[in-house]
This record gives C-alpha cells, sequence and structure tokens, in this order.
C-alpha cells in the first residue's frame, strides 16, 4: 500500500465535505454554477468549489481558482451569489483560498468525461506513467502540441494526426 499524497488528502477531505454536509440541498444548488469558460462542467467537477460553511447566518462559500489570475473567476463568485441568494435564507459570502492549491487532481471523473464529451481532452493523471494526450473526438493517440496556450491559458492547443483536427488539452497543474 503506497502512502496519500497530500493532492489525495485533499480530494478526500473535500468529497468528505460534501458527502457529510449537513446541507445537501446547498451542494446540489451550486451544482447548477458552471465554469463560464467550459460550460459543461460544474465548479463541483472542476474541483474549484471546495466548502460550503454557515456561520452567524452567513453562507460561506469556498472556492479556488485553478491558477492565479484566472478571469472566470469573479464570474462564478457572481453566479454563486446569484444561485443562492434568495433561496437559502442565507446571506452568502464566497471566500477564496489560495491554499491548498488547486489540481487537475481535484477533478472530478464526471468533470473530466464532460471535457471529453466536449472536445477538451481532459488532463491526464499527474502520476501517470502515459503522458499521451488522446484526441477527444476520435481517441487517437497520435497527437501534438501546435501552442502550449489554447483558447484559454488553462488549456494548450493539440492537432490529432489521425482525424487532423486541432483541439484544446485541459493542463495538468
Amino acid at each position: 500500500m503506497t502512502a496519500a499524497t497530500p493532492i489525495a488528502d485533499e480530494v478526500a477531505a473535500r468529497l468528505r465535505r460534501r458527502q457529510n454536509s449537513e446541507h445537501p440541498e446547498l451542494w446540489s444548488l451550486l451544482d447548477r454554477v458552471r465554469d463560464p469558460e467550459i460550460p459543461v462542467i460544474s465548479i463541483w467537477d472542476l474541483g474549484v468549489l471546495r466548502d460550503i460553511r454557515i456561520e452567524d447566518n452567513t453562507l460561506l462559500v469556498v472556492i479556488t481558482p485553478t491558477y492565479s489570475g484566472c478571469p472566470a473567476m469573479q464570474a462564478i463568485e457572481n453566479d454563486i451569489r446569484d444561485t443562492l441568494t434568495g433561496r437559502t435564507g442565507y446571506a452568502v459570502r464566497v471566500v477564496t483560498e489560495l491554499a491548498p492549491a488547486w489540481s487537475t487532481e481535484h477533478m472530478t471523473p464526471a468533470g473530466r468525461q464532460a471535457l471529453q464529451d466536449y472536445g477538451i481532452a481532459p488532463p491526464r493523471p499527474l502520476h501517470a506513467a502515459d503522458r499521451v494526450v488522446t484526441c477527444p473526438r476520435c481517441g487517437a493517440g497520435n497527437t501534438r502540441l501546435i501552442s502550449q496556450f489554447g483558447s484559454t491559458a488553462c488549456k494548450a492547443l493539440y492537432q490529432c494526426g489521425e482525424c487532423r483536427e486541432p483541439f484544446d488539452y485541459f493542463k495538468c497543474i
């Protein structure tokens, strides 16, 4: 048996916070909040939503950006407030925590599949022996990097050698 990594520990803790919550309806409401740059993935499945706490009749929603300076974070905060305000009976405050840092390991399997189905190659596991980026359209592993930056800074642009289509790859962090 191998020892858990700090990222694996945080992923497990995040899942426990949701599973053991006294307010599962709040988590379900927040499942409606999508990444504005990738509208097929929720902030939970992306790994941005870390926790929900209630303190002094205020609902604290804890999020972590995918990377420093991510332009989508303000839109996500606004969407969280819009989704919860008036539906919960609580004042809503969004708290951004930078530590522990976000990692692609925080993404759920459903989130990775949503990316794949949308035409974005999901990130490979950080410790995967096979680092081949496969085409989300045809599944071929014969791909090449075109640019370190794709449609957004968190993605790289690849091209498939089989179907010849360009596609975004969600970078590993």
